[in-house]
């Protein structure tokens, strides 16, 4: 009896919860689905295991199970879905881990040439991102400033550190709380694209921002 109540309640969570991905076109379950589930079975599980009524038990610790799964995977698929809308046609890339959300700001339309200066036509892009972060706020942000191959690793080390540490002011400077960041300058260390090329530099000098959920 308990494994069947234990079954019905992750079940029914699962069930119409998949969806087509607007961005692939393909079908999923989201990432919060599935922490919702794992956490309805594990708390069913409890709920069976401490009721005198095991099917009741498993129904009721299935439901709190479930808040607690779907909290991180959640907090980050809103996140996510706000951010994409919030930076289309900005240039802004957004990828998604399991368990973080990276943001990818080329140089060429953040800064200018050998400065930490920001664009002013960036600030309207770091204002959208940072309606999502004071929206969202329990989370760290992690602001990485990175350079190409090209000068001194000592000249390098400062320009990405500077850089970072401008956005980071900048977030700041919209009601993003200081102690919610880490800011680091990564010089050329950790290239996306091959130095050897104009056209792979440019994609090497660079800001990154992860939202990683604090738990």
């Amino acid at each position: 009896m308990k494994k069947i109540a234990v079954f019905a309640v992750a079940t029914a969570f699962l069930a119409g919860c998949t969806t087509v991905n607007p961005y692939t076109g393909q079908s999923q379950t989201s990432k919060a689905v599935w922490g919702t589930a794992i956490g309805t079975a594990a708390g069913a599980a409890t709920g069976a295991l401490v009721s005198k009524n095991h099917g009741a038990g498993a129904i009721v610790g299935g439901l709190a199970g479930a808040a607690v799964g779907g909290g991180v995977g959640y907090y980050l698929d809103v996140q996510e879905a706000e951010l994409r809308q919030e930076l289309a046609s900005t240039g802004v890339g957004v990828e998604r881990t399991n368990d973080s959300i990276r943001l990818i700001m080329p140089g060429n339309i953040t800064f200018k040439t050998d400065s930490s200066d920001i664009n002013a036509n960036f600030y309207a892009t770091l204002n959208s991102v940072a309606k999502v972060l004071n929206k969202y706020s329990n989370s760290t942000v992690m602001v990485s400033g990175y350079t190409d191959s090209t000068g001194s690793a000592e000249y390098n080390q400062n320009l990405s550190r500077n850089r970072a540490s401008a956005v980071a002011a900048y977030l700041q400077g919209q009601g993003v709380a200081a102690n919610r960041f880490e800011i680091l300058g990564m010089g050329p260390s950790n290239p996306i694209a091959s130095n050897d090329t104009a056209a792979g530099r440019a994609q090497n000098r660079r800001v990154e921002i992860k939202i990683i959920p604090n738990k």
